[in-house]
């Protein structure tokens, strides 16, 4: 695997090293003791699936709030998608900023979410499924998110959402009593 830093301190794109042959490739899209060279956190609770039936699906911005707070790797199975992680650590030298990656299976990209960052993804094909590795089980009371348009973050979609739950079209804009929650965080 390839770690690539990005402009977000601890947003982490991982690019697999394909080994190929006439039979196609392998290649290595997890390994614990890799990230946790890298002070990455390794520790896997759960794995989750995403299906996505129509291009122009938006899902976030979400994460988990402390104690629950959570890593998340995320990759694109099939179709493929604009995946963003945006920054809500008070005390990160990043804070409020975002990154955009483009995840496909031809590309073979993951992105590597650390803890304090909100996560949401715009799909760009009909039939996109999304893989998610997450570091801590997910609970319902700690699940928290920001408005996936809110001007402050300025994230640029690829599009108007075709399809967004009422939840996620309903959060709010970023709001100081959840920056004071991430605080530490960073």
């Amino acid at each position: 695997m390839r770690f690539v830093e990005t402009e977000v301190r601890g947003v982490v794109v991982l690019e697999q090293e394909r080994h190929a042959d006439e039979r196609g490739y392998f290649a290595r899209t997890w390994c614990a003791s890799e990230l946790g060279a890298r002070g990455l956190e390794a520790a896997l609770s759960q794995c989750s699936v995403s299906f996505n039936h129509r291009r122009g699906t938006l899902r976030g911005l979400h994460y988990q709030a402390p104690p629950f707070a959570e890593v998340k790797v995320v990759r694109c199975l099939r179709g493929g998608l604009v995946d963003v992680a945006v920054d809500l650590r008070p005390d990160s030298p990043t804070f409020l900023r975002h990154l955009a990656v483009e995840l496909t299976p031809d590309n073979g990209r993951a992105l590597y979410i650390p803890t304090g960052c909100a996560h949401g993804f715009y799909t760009l094909a009909d039939a996109t499924e999304v893989e998610y590795l997450i570091s801590a089980p997910y609970t319902p009371e700690a699940a928290r998110g920001v408005r996936f348009d809110d001007p402050l973050l300025g994230v640029r979609w690829p599009g108007v959402p075709a399809v967004i739950s009422a939840r996620d079209r309903d959060y709010p804009p970023v709001t100081v009593e959840q920056l004071e929650e991430l605080r530490g965080l960073g």
